[in-house]
C-alpha cells in the first residue's frame, strides 16, 4: 500500500472540523482520509461529545448545544403503539409482522383487536368470518398438528417447518385429495426427518400417528416421486430445499445406534455409540443378519457393546428402547457372537479400551 503524508488540519469559521484531513500519495495526488472524526469547532473536545437526535435528525454537541449536522438516519428499530393511545400506555408493539411463507395471501391486513366493548367484539368476530377462509384454517389446524405430534418425540423445531413445507406444497398442487389428513401429515414427517438426517422408522411414526404402515409408506413413495419432479416447487429457501431433494434410503442401523445410546443412560454414551456404530457397519458382512430389520441389528451391536467394555444392559432394557422383543435381539446377537472375532477391534481390547472379550455372553 501506498504511503500518505498528511497535510495538517485547516479551521474553517463556523464549520466542524474533521480530524484528519487529506493526505498526498507517491504519485502527487490528493486522497482522502478516511479514519475522520467530527470535532465541533467551538468546544475542541477530543474526543468529542456529540449526541444524536433521532427524534429531529441533527447531530448536536451535548458540550455546547452547537448544531453540527442534520438529516441524521435513525438506523434503531421502529416502534409503534395504536393501543390505549389517548391514555399514554407504553406498550411498544412492533410495526407490522413478517410474512409467514407457511400461510397464503400477503398477510399485510387490518386486524382488529378484540375489545371489552360489545362493538368492538362484534367488529372483531365479523372480521375474522370475512377473512379466515377454509383453506387458512385447514393450514393452520394441520400445522398445529404436525407440531404437536414432532415435540411429543423430541424432533427439532428445523424439521417440523419441513414437514408444514412439504404439507402446504401437497396442499397447493391437490396431490393426496381425498385421501385422510392423518396419513398425510405421517407421510410429511417422515419425508422430513430423512431429509434433516434424523431418521424414525415406520415403526416409531406408527406408534405416533396410529396411521398403518402400509399407509405411511404409500404417502411416503407419493411424496418422494413428487418432490423429486418438483424440484423448482419450493421458492421460499428457508426450509426444507426441495430444488436440492434427494431420494433416501432405508433408515440404516448404524443411524439408528446412537438415539438408543442416549436412551439408555450408560456411563460413557459417546464410547458406546462409537463402538456400537462400528460394530452395526462391520455387521454388513455377517451374511445372517442380510435382510433383518436394522433396529434389532442396532439393538444387537448395542447389547454386545455393553458388555463388550463392561457397562451391560439387559436385552430386555434394550428392547424397551428400540421397540423390538428381546427374543429378537438375541437371535441377532447370536449371529454377531459368532462373528466376533472379526467385528471385534483389537484397540478395542486394550487397557485404553478396557474392553474384554470373556465379558460377552453366549447368549
Amino acid at each position: 500500500m501506498a504511503s500518505v503524508a498528511f497535510r495538517p488540519d485547516v479551521d474553517i469559521p463556523g464549520q466542524a472540523r474533521p480530524a484528519g484531513g487529506f493526505g498526498i500519495d507517491q504519485n502527487g495526488e490528493y486522497r482522502e482520509n478516511l479514519n475522520q472524526r467530527l470535532i465541533c469547532p467551538d468546544c475542541n473536545e477530543d474526543p468529542p461529545n456529540l449526541v444524536e437526535e433521532f427524534s429531529s435528525g441533527d447531530m448536536v454537541c451535548a458540550s455546547c448545544g452547537m448544531v453540527l449536522g442534520d438529516r441524521i438516519i435513525d438506523t434503531r428499530s421502529e416502534w409503534r403503539t395504536f393501543a390505549n393511545d389517548d391514555q399514554g400506555n407504553d406498550d411498544p408493539s412492533r410495526v407490522g409482522d413478517s410474512i409467514n411463507p407457511l400461510l397464503n395471501g400477503s398477510q399485510l391486513e387490518t386486524n382488529i383487536a378484540f375489545g371489552e366493548g360489545m362493538r368492538s367484539r362484534e367488529l372483531h368476530r365479523a372480521q375474522n368470518r370475512s377473512q379466515n377462509d377454509k383453506a387458512t384454517k385447514g393450514l393452520l389446524s394441520a400445522y398445529r398438528e404436525i407440531s404437536n405430534l414432532c415435540e411429543a418425540i423430541g424432533i427439532p423445531k428445523a424439521v417440523q417447518d419441513s414437514a408444514k413445507h412439504i404439507f402446504k406444497l401437497t396442499e397447493d398442487n391437490k396431490l393426496f385429495k381425498g385421501k385422510p389428513q392423518e396419513a398425510v401429515i405421517a407421510g410429511c414427517i417422515f419425508v422430513a426427518c430423512r431429509q434433516a438426517k434424523v431418521p424414525r422408522t415406520f415403526r416409531e411414526v406408527y406408534a405416533l400417528t396410529k396411521v398403518s404402515k402400509k399407509e405411511i409408506g404409500r404417502t411416503f413413495k407419493q411424496l418422494e416421486k413428487f418432490l423429486q419432479s418438483n424440484r423448482e416447487a419450493n421458492t421460499t429457501g428457508s426450509f426444507l430445499m426441495v430444488e436440492n431433494y434427494e431420494s433416501t434410503g432405508t433408515t440404516s442401523a448404524t443411524e439408528l445406534c446412537a438415539r438408543y445410546c442416549n436412551n439408555l443412560s450408560f456411563k460413557n454414551p459417546h464410547l458406546m455409540e462409537k463402538i456400537s456404530k462400528v460394530l452395526a457397519e462391520k455387521s454388513s458382512s455377517v451374511k445372517d443378519l442380510a435382510g433383518r430389520s436394522p433396529l434389532s441389528v442396532a439393538a444387537a451391536c448395542i447389547y454386545m457393546a455393553s458388555h463388550l467394555m463392561g457397562d451391560p444392559r439387559t436385552s430386555r432394557d434394550i428392547a424397551g428402547v428400540a421397540g423390538v422383543s428381546d427374543g429378537t435381539i438375541k437371535t441377532a446377537y447370536r449371529f454377531l457372537y459368532q462373528a466376533r472375532e472379526n467385528l471385534v477391534e483389537k484397540d478395542w481390547l486394550t487397557s485404553k479400551g478396557a474392553g474384554r472379550m470373556d465379558r460377552l455372553p453366549v447368549n
